[in-house]
């Protein structure tokens, strides 16, 4: 007598013929899920180490495109841009079959300190921001730092010897101001930014252009003397409401949320739900003491859920850049000549691609769920 099937046989043969039928009816097999208008995009930086220069060559877009990645950033050119600067910019890195999605603005110090001279300096803001609009370009990444207090960065060791980055506020604290910049209260800091800000958004709205502020990283409370207005949540917060707008946002660092010993899935969520995260950071961090003592780790370890985080960003569909920043250190990168990490314990190309490929595991398991 045939014995009676049991329940777990009958799954298996159920799930077996689900597997088999659409290939036996002549039907595609599924492809893993991808980016799409309405997911977020990997992004790789032009002038990260090890990945591309400066200035994109050939060699450096084939090594992003090996990678799968699509889509870059980098930093710009002095201000004021020119439209035709942008455009000759993108119209390369499409042969290269890249997309620019982010330039990050640099050079108004006088505004960023309040002094005489800012509002030639706010106008070729302003200018740059136009231009971008003109060319296309969705993004444009910004610091408003009085200092940033980077003397506080030092090399652990890692899994194996890999290369770590850490903080101690303690070893920075006392450090005096540097006579250049000075020292600015929180309230001047704030001062400072909202006047930029009200007269840079209304542009960036009239062009089309987002704006993303980084927030201050290292997050510590005094950076050489000077406030940090970017260094904690309710700074975060308090960015995004001087005008409401969806030009005027943040780069979300999931990271940096935790340094400032925050939930990232419920800041993201916070944010996202305003619309206006214009730009992630994807990367990790084992906290000691919040906004004075961490460790930067590998992606795959420390305290940030990183995947309920890539949940988050989906479930809002986040459309933009998420940048698989701040590689760790492996002996690949290190013993390549001429290797230079931007930071101590830093990476570069070996490490970037074990960031990509663990980020694109992350949104492919998102999607799918």
């Amino acid at each position: 007598m045939n014995s009676p099937i049991s329940r777990r046989n009958l799954i298996k043969a159920v799930g077996a013929t689900a597997l088999i039928s659409p290939l036996a009816h002549g039907g595609a097999a599924p492809e893993m899920p991808s980016e799409g208008p309405a997911t977020p995009k990997i992004c790789l930086g032009i002038g990260d180490d090890g990945v591309s220069t400066s200035s994109p060559n050939d060699e450096g877009m084939r090594r992003i495109k090996q990678l799968g990645v699509d889509h870059v950033l980098t930093g710009g050119p002095p201000i004021p841009w020119k439209e035709e600067q942008i455009r000759s910019l993108m119209d390369r890195l499409k042969t290269g079959g890249l997309v620019l999605g982010n330039l990050m603005i640099y050079g108004f110090p006088k505004t960023i300190y309040g002094r005489p001279g800012r509002d030639e300096e706010i106008e070729k803001v302003r200018q740059s921001i136009r231009a971008a609009g003109r060319a296309g370009l969705p993004v444009v990444e910004y610091n408003f730092y009085a200092h940033r207090i980077v003397e506080g960065y030092y090399a652990e060791t890692g899994r194996a010897g890999a290369g770590l980055t850490a903080f101690d506020y303690d070893r920075v604290k006392d450090l005096p101001p540097l006579p250049e910049e000075g020292v600015h209260s929180l309230e001047e800091m704030w001062a400072n930014i909202t006047y930029f800000l009200k007269a840079v958004v209304p542009v960036a709205e009239e062009s089309g252009v987002r704006l993303a502020l980084h927030p201050n990283d290292p997050p510590a409370p005094l950076s050489r003397g000077s406030g940090q207005i970017m260094g904690n949540l309710e700074g975060w917060k308090h960015l995004v409401d001087i005008i409401p707008s969806k030009s005027n946002g943040i780069t979300y660092d999931c990271g940096v949320t935790k340094e400032i010993g925050e939930d990232p899935v419920a800041v993201c969520r916070y944010f996202g739900e305003r619309d206006c995260i214009n730009h992630v950071h994807f990367r990790n961090v084992r906290v000691q003491k919040p906004r004075e003592k961490y460790t930067e780790v590998f992606i795959d370890e420390g305290q940030v859920d990183m995947f309920a985080v890539m949940k988050e960003l989906v479930r809002q569909k986040y459309p933009r850049l998420i940048y698989p920043e701040h590689p760790r250190a492996l002996d690949a990168d290190r013993e390549r000549p001429g290797f230079h990490p931007y930071y101590p314990g830093g990476g570069g190309y070996t490490g970037f691609a074990y960031n990509v490929g663990y980020t694109r595991a992350m949104l492919q398991a998102a999607l799918e769920s």
